[in-house]
């Protein structure tokens, strides 16, 4: 704009026609400023509305993975579609290793407008109580239980919600594959969470759960897990298989059981301000996007989980257990209601229950 303006002082003294400068309903909008990868520019405006003038179209995509892993990897899909889809007219720029922030602070720029598009998980959760829902222990027992929710009608009630308080717009949901505990001694049943001194993340369906599995349950950053785990502090941790494959958990946990008491997701999520400013054209390519980005994302989450899983069994003399789950199950059961209760999401819970036959 600044530039636009100074073209228009300069033609408004050497010609002395004002109509040179004159505002059209095409006007174009500053193009965001991507020189800086590693930090998060408060300023930032929003993507250009009409693109008059041909420019691209620049958007910020952060998050909190490095460059090696499956959200990367999705991440690049979905650029290079909306780059093919647009004929180059829409650029995605990614920012790994939250360079744009933590979740959090993504999160907070979207409702800002200050960042276009993240991959977040779990902390949405602290901006809108409905998807709290889908953080309890045992709310989905397969694949298939998640898939049924978050791609039907009440994941896009979940979604509606956020965007409504929020600001900000699921695009859609990526599966991360179910959440397994690794741990320094092996887990047969719910009896064996009694005193294990596990870490989880700070959310809350999730403590309440796991102690009144009566486990000791404590959230720390992730970056403090390893040698946690490895100074005693902690005996066990919780999380996708490729989440903690990556973390090379395995050399300090020898014992893995699938409790798969979680259904992970992350969403692709956007700034409506941002959305919002694009045209219908350009939604529609973004959305276009973010489809075949998923798609791809879940496969290879499927693939990338099974050949993590067999390389620590085979090269890394990890144990496999295969708890009873029952016990597990039941008392998840038991506080799952309470707590939805509790965050007003009584009826949201209930209809899940009923959309999976319960």
């Amino acid at each position: 704009m600044k530039k636009r303006m100074l073209a228009c002082l300069m033609t408004l003294v050497m010609t002395g026609m004002l109509a040179a400068c004159g505002n059209s309903a095409g006007e174009e909008q500053p193009v965001q400023d991507n020189s800086s990868a590693g930090t998060t520019e408060e300023t930032q405006a929003p993507a250009e509305t009409g693109n008059a003038g041909g420019d691209t179209i620049v958007l910020k995509l952060g998050h909190i993975q490095s460059e090696s892993d499956l959200w990367h990897l999705g991440a690049q899909k979905f650029a290079d579609t909306v780059s093919e889809l647009s004929g180059g007219e829409i650029k995605v720029d990614i920012y790994p290793n939250s360079t744009l922030g933590g979740d959090r602070d993504m999160a907070e720029g979207m409702m800002m407008g200050t960042v276009d598009i993240a991959l977040i998980a779990g902390v949405l959760s602290n901006f809108d109580d409905s998807i709290s829902i889908l953080e309890i222990p045992y709310l989905f027992r397969s694949d298939e239980e998640f898939e049924t929710i978050v791609y039907g009608e009440v994941g896009q009630e979940i979604a509606d919600h956020v965007l409504s308080s929020s600001g900000i717009r699921i695009l859609d949901w990526w599966e991360r594959g179910p959440r397994l505990i690794t741990s320094s001694r092996p887990i047969n049943s719910v009896e064996d969470m009694k005193g294990l001194k596990i870490r989880i993340p700070e959310i809350s369906a999730m403590e309440k759960v796991f102690s009144a599995w009566g486990a000791a349950a404590t959230t720390m950053s992730w970056s403090e897990v390893y040698p946690g785990l490895q100074q005693g502090v902690i005996e066990a941790q919780e999380n996708p298989i490729p989440f903690f494959y990556s973390g090379s958990i395995y050399e300090v946990n020898k014992y893995i059981a699938r409790t798969n008491h979680k259904y992970e997701y992350v969403t692709i999520a956007m700034s409506d301000a941002v959305y919002s400013g694009l045209t219908e054209e350009q939604q529609n390519i973004i959305m276009q996007a973010a489809k075949a980005a998923t798609e791809y994302e879940n496969e290879e989450t499927s693939r990338v989980t099974e050949e993590n899983l067999k390389d620590m069994v085979d090269n890394y003399e990890v144990t496999v257990t295969e708890p009873d789950t029952s016990g597990f199950i039941a008392i998840a059961d038991e506080v799952a209601p309470e707590y939805a209760e509790s965050i007003g999401q009584l009826d949201l819970y209930n209809k899940i229950q009923e959309a999976l036959g319960r």
